[in-house]
């Protein structure tokens, strides 16, 4: 087992390059759901560069957005920037323990990191950190993004041959499936009403941006921190594909976001 934390080193600048930014719509979604016009205080838990922090800006009077690696936190100074009455807060604490005073924020979020943080001492901490009423939302995307069927199915077929060989070589933090993201919500016993969501978001890239963006995935990091050739974990497939099918191309990336959703 390895430190999620020390998982996501060394690679934050290309990371905040070629990640999906979620859509602004998610901020009305969850307004909508807090009953509010405009948060007072947004936490985004496992923050990372921040790209799923920025879209509050100007919709929300502050952001605290929690990251525990340095270098994560480094390029998130640079993208968050105060802009339409919202401040940032940069903290450096981890999701089950962040330091925050009790109830008071007015939504949580957790974009694409709730697979890698204890769901029992995490959801403990979003009840506290809520306010009665308050909106939590843990955000996923499903991966790939669909671009072209042959992309797709090599982008695929890397992913298996990360996640076996991550298995192999002991390279893989604990983690928990998002798929049972919703039902562990539920369980908990900590949420008044619970769903899920299905939303679409359209970004668009090339070949280029294909290959960067599972260079950042830390299956592959980790695997190459250990020596795995790009050939074994399916990188030179992707990326031998990639430009054959798209070229110097650039098409609509069309993603699928799943948030599963709960009310304190």
């Amino acid at each position: 087992m390895t430190d999620s934390v020390d998982r996501f080193s060394g690679f934050a600048a290309l990371y905040d390059e070629v990640r999906p930014v979620p859509p602004v719509a998610f901020t009305e979604l969850l307004v909508q759901l807090a009953r509010i016009s405009r948060p007072a205080v947004v936490v985004d838990l496992g923050s990372g560069t921040g790209v799923s922090a920025v879209i509050w800006t100007g919709r929300a009077d502050r952001v605290v957005a929690v990251e525990p690696n340095g270098e994560m936190r480094t390029a998130a100074a640079a993208r968050l920037r105060p802009g339409g009455g919202t401040a940032f807060e940069l903290r450096e604490a981890r999701a089950a323990d962040t330091g925050l005073p009790d109830a008071c924020a007015d939504v949580v979020t957790c974009s694409q990191s709730l697979h890698w943080l204890d769901p029992e001492t995490t959801f403990s901490e979003v009840a506290r950190v809520l306010r009665p009423g308050g909106v939590f939302a843990a955000i996923d995307c499903d991966w790939p993004p669909a671009i072209d069927w042959e992309v797709d199915a090599a982008y695929e077929r890397m992913d298996r041959a990360t996640r076996r060989l991550e298995a192999e070589l002991g390279v893989v933090p604990r983690r928990w499936e998002k798929s049972g993201h919703l039902a562990r919500m539920r369980e908990s016993g900590l949420f008044r009403w619970s769903t899920e969501l299905a939303l679409g978001h359209v970004e668009s890239g090339g070949a280029d941006r294909v290959v960067a963006l599972a260079e950042t995935q830390g299956g592959v990091v980790a695997l190459r921190q250990a020596g795995v050739r790009d050939d074994d974990i399916g990188l030179d497939d992707l990326r031998h594909v990639a430009t054959a099918v798209l070229g110097t191309e650039e098409r609509p990336w069309w993603w699928t976001y799943r948030l599963r959703v709960g009310v304190v």
